[in-house]
């Protein structure tokens, strides 16, 4: 799935969300992080949401900045968003150095495993993270669509006032 959101006027940067979304709440969440954009009114800010399977290097070369929401599985990232990072890791290498990203993780456990490699990819990207890692862990809360609307926001808001 591949959604563009482009807001009116001229769109000077490109906010990527790779979001692995298999259920109706990494969905919702997916949804708050658009609302948040929009709420941001950063009309030179367009916003993107790929599926990670489908996410390829030329898109992750044309941003500015990415949000990444994964599930964790098992104690660690989804195959998907592996997946993805096994894809474009060597083609964005040399030229995405400093990218802004935030990182969201949807976890039944506690998303500590998950966190630590997919900040450990990251960093050998040397990409910067914009905010403090965000892990919504146990039973569902309707809180993570808060939070999730305020990174939304940040990341959208960051990029328009040339923050990020």
């Amino acid at each position: 799935m591949h959604i563009q959101v482009c807001y009116t006027g001229g769109m000077h940067k490109q906010l990527l969300i790779v979001a692995h979304q298999p259920s109706p709440n990494t969905q919702q969440m997916v949804a708050a992080f658009i609302s948040g954009s929009h709420a941001a009114k950063a009309d030179a800010v367009g916003v993107s949401i790929v599926a990670p399977l489908e996410c390829q290097p030329d898109q992750l070369l044309a941003a500015d900045a990415v949000i990444i929401l994964t599930t964790e599985n098992l104690g660690y990232m989804a195959g998907t968003t592996k997946d993805w990072f096994d894809r474009v890791y060597y083609p964005v290498l040399e030229l995405k150095q400093g990218l802004a990203f935030a990182l969201v993780i949807r976890a039944g456990l506690d998303g500590t495993g998950t966190q630590r490699a997919v900040e450990s990819i990251c960093t050998g990207l040397r990409w910067n993270l914009a905010q403090p890692v965000l892990v919504c862990k146990g039973p569902w809360q309707e809180e993570f669509t808060h939070q999730c609307f305020e990174m939304g926001q940040y990341m959208t808001a960051g990029l328009d006032l040339g923050i990020l």
